[in-house]
C-alpha cells in the first residue's frame, strides 16, 4: 500500500467577548429569548450604516499579539456576498485580503495529545487573523427549521493556520492552545457548547514526500475538540482508502454525523470568487501606527506557556503540575495569589490540583464560585507547615472549609484539632499501642518491620489523628527497639 502525508489546516472561530455588537448597538449577551437582541443594523433593514465596535477591533489586535502576528498598519472590511437564512443581508461583513493580523504562530506538544501520545514540541504558523460578523443561529426541529438573529452581528475572530498540522493529536493540541490564549487574553469564552468556539477543518492527502498538495476536503462546523480530532481519524482512513482503489477527490465540504462516526458531502465547494469580495463601501478603513500597537502590547496578559515556565522555575513545580495549574487562567491566578504567601508552594499545588480541583468538579462550579479565597488556603497550608494540623486533619478541615468558607484557623480551634507535638504525650499513645498488641510486637521483633504501620495506625486511633506522624514514628521504633 502507497504511504501518504497529511496535510491539514484549521480555520477556528471565536466570539470576542464584547459588550455590544460589532457593527450596532445591540447587546452581545448569551442565552436571551430568540431574536430579542436585534435592531435595524443587525436586521440588514435598508438604509441602515454600520459602526464598528472598536473593542472587538482592538481585542483581535490582542490576539494577533498574543500569538506572535504581524499587525496590519492599514486594513478594511469587505463585504462577502452569499444566500442563506442565517444571514439577514445576504451578505456578510468580513475581511478579505487586508486583514488585521498575518504571519502568526502557535506552540505545540511537550505534553500528551488526546490519543496519550507524547507530543512533540512544534510550531504551527498562522496565516491570518481577521474580524467580521457572526451569523445567526439556525435550530432544526425536523419538519421546520428555527432562525435566531440574537447572534447575528456578533464580532467572530477567524484564525487560520497554515497547513502545517499533520495529525489529529496535533489538531487537537493547537485548538487547545488556541482556546487557553484566548481566556487567558479575556478576549473570549471559548464556550464550543455555546457555539462562542467553532472549527472548520482543511484536509488533504498527497504521496509521501511531494511537494504537490492533494485535493482539499473542508469538514465544516465542528463544534467540539472531540469532534475534530474523531473526524480527521476518520477522513485521514476514507481518503488514504480511496487513493489505494484509484479514486479521484473532489474539493469539497462535508459535515460530520457524531452518532455514525463519519463525514458526508454537503457541496461542493465555492472559491473565493463565489462570494463576490469588495470592499465594505459604508466603513472607512482601519490604521494603526507603530504607536499604537505598542499601546497594545503592554497590557497582554503572561502567556500559558511563559506562566507555566515561571511556575517551574519560581516555585520549583514539576512539569505536570505547571501544565494542570495553567490550563485554566484563573486556577493559574489562584495559585499564584497563594503561593507568595507560603513557605512550600508545592504543597500549595498539590492541594489545588488534588483536593480544590476534584471539590470544584464534584459541586460543578468554577474556581471563582470557591467559598475559599487564596488568602484562606494558604492560612491552612501554613497550619500544615508550622505542624498546628496534620495532613490527614487538613483534609477534614478543607472539607469543611469549602462547605461553609470559614477560615482553618477558626475550624481547628472550634473542633479542637491541634495536632498534639508534645512528646511526653505522644509516648503515652504509643505504650499503650505497645502494651496492648503484643503477637505485632512479635512479629516486628522477628523482623516484620512492616508492621510499624499497623502501630501508627493504633496510635493515631488513640490520639484521635492529632498525634504527628514523625513524632509517632520515632517514638514507635524507640519503644519497640
Amino acid at each position: 500500500m502507497a504511504e501518504y502525508d497529511v496535510v491539514i489546516g484549521l480555520e477556528v472561530h471565536v466570539q470576542v467577548k464584547t459588550n455590544s455588537k460589532m457593527f450596532c448597538s445591540c447587546a452581545n449577551r448569551y442565552g436571551e429569548e430568540p431574536n430579542t437582541l436585534v435592531c435595524p443594523v443587525c436586521m440588514g433593514y435598508p438604509g441602515v450604516m454600520p459602526v464598528p465596535n472598536k473593542e472587538a477591533i482592538d481585542k483581535t489586535v490582542v490576539a494577533g499579539l498574543m500569538l506572535d502576528c504581524e499587525i496590519a498598519k492599514y486594513s478594511k472590511f469587505d463585504r462577502k456576498s452569499y444566500f442563506y437564512p442565517d444571514m439577514p443581508k445576504n451578505y456578510q461583513i468580513s475581511q478579505y485580503d487586508l486583514p488585521f493580523c498575518e504571519h502568526g504562530k502557535v506552540k505545540i506538544g511537550g505534553n500528551k495529545g488526546f490519543s496519550g501520545k507524547d507530543l512533540p514540541p512544534k510550531e504551527i504558523g498562522l496565516t491570518r487573523i481577521h474580524l467580521e460578523e457572526d451569523v445567526a443561529k439556525l435550530t432544526h426541529f425536523g419538519t421546520y427549521s428555527g432562525v435566531d438573529y440574537n447572534r447575528a452581528g456578533v464580532p467572530l475572530m477567524e484564525i487560520v493556520s497554515e497547513p502545517e498540522i499533520a495529525t489529529a493529536d496535533e489538531a487537537y493540541a493547537y485548538l487547545t492552545s488556541i482556546k487557553q490564549i484566548m481566556q487567558y487574553a479575556k478576549i473570549g469564552n471559548c464556550d464550543m457548547e455555546k457555539g462562542q468556539m467553532r472549527c472548520d477543518v482543511n484536509i488533504s492527502l498527497k504521496p509521501k514526500g511531494s511537494s504537490e498538495f492533494g485535493t482539499k476536503i473542508e469538514i465544516k462546523n465542528l463544534n467540539s475538540f472531540r469532534a475534530v480530532h474523531k473526524s480527521i481519524v476518520y477522513e485521514i482512513k476514507r481518503q488514504r482508502r480511496g487513493y489505494d482503489n484509484g479514486e479521484t477527490f473532489q474539493q469539497e465540504t462535508r459535515g460530520w454525523n457524531d452518532d455514525r462516526g463519519e463525514t458526508y458531502l454537503m457541496r461542493t465547494k465555492e472559491s473565493a470568487h463565489d462570494y463576490r469580495y469588495f470592499p465594505e463601501p459604508d466603513l472607512l478603513p482601519v490604521t494603526f501606527t507603530d504607536e499604537d500597537v505598542e499601546k497594545v502590547r503592554v497590557t497582554l496578559s503572561e502567556a500559558p506557556l511563559a506562566k507555566q515556565a515561571r511556575f517551574i522555575a519560581d516555585y520549583n513545580l514539576t512539569d505536570y503540575d505547571a501544565e494542570v495549574l495553567t490550563q485554566n487562567r484563573e486556577v493559574a491566578d489562584y495559585f499564584d495569589a497563594g503561593a507568595v504567601l507560603v513557605d512550600t508552594p508545592k504543597l500549595l499545588a498539590n492541594w489545588i490540583i488534588s483536593e480544590l480541583l476534584r471539590e470544584l468538579s464534584e459541586a460543578n462550579i468554577s474556581i471563582d464560585e470557591c467559598k475559599i479565597v487564596p488568602q484562606q488556603l494558604a492560612d491552612m497550608i501554613k497550619l500544615i507547615e508550622n505542624k498546628t494540623i496534620s495532613g490527614k486533619i487538613a483534609k477534614k478541615v478543607f472539607s469543611e472549609m469549602f462547605s461553609s468558607g470559614k477560615d482553618a484557623k477558626v475550624i481547628v480551634e472550634e473542633q479542637g484539632l491541634v495536632q498534639v507535638t508534645d512528646e511526653s504525650a505522644i509516648e503515652k499513645f504509643v505504650i499503650e499501642a505497645i502494651e496492648n498488641n503484643a503477637p505485632q510486637v512479635e512479629q516486628y521483633k522477628s523482623g516484620k518491620t512492616e508492621v510499624l504501620k499497623y502501630f501508627v495506625g493504633q496510635v493515631m486511633k488513640l490520639s484521635r489523628g492529632k498525634a504527628n506522624p514523625q513524632l509517632v514514628i520515632e517514638l514507635l521504633k524507640k519503644n519497640l527497639d
